[in-house]
């Protein structure tokens, strides 16, 4: 049967959503994977069994809540004379730079007199 499962996750930079997407895609039984980066939840729909997609994305995330898990909604009957409106783009997370969470390693600058041993050299 199928389910759809959304957390409120942790979301900072486009590093962390790829991060977050590999990790739950990898999961049998997914069918759909939606992230909102703006609001901070993934909804996976599927029979990928919800407490496997939970841990899967604390795993990635570090932190991830439960909001919801149930059947999916019924699909929405539209109306036959619908007038075809401007699709908006998606807002973003900025790509500028990476979050605290996804840097490895942090770039120190030592001077001369700062270094422990001046004297000794490798040659």
């Amino acid at each position: 049967m199928a389910q759809r499962t959304v957390l409120k996750v942790d979301i900072w930079c486009p590093k962390c959503q790829k991060k977050l997407l590999q990790a739950v895609s990898g999961l049998e039984g997914v069918n759909t994977i939606d992230i909102d980066a703006t609001k901070g939840l993934l909804t996976v729909t599927g029979e990928a069994d919800p407490y496997e997609v939970i841990v899967r994305a604390r795993k990635a995330c570090k932190h991830a809540e439960v909001v919801t898990i149930g059947p999916p909604p019924a699909p929405e009957k539209k109306p036959e004379k619908e007038k075809p409106e401007k699709e908006k783009p998606d807002k973003k997370v900025p790509s500028s730079d990476n979050c605290r969470m996804c840097q490895r390693f942090a770039v120190i600058h030592l001077d001369q007199w700062d270094e422990p041993n001046v004297t000794c050299s490798i040659l």
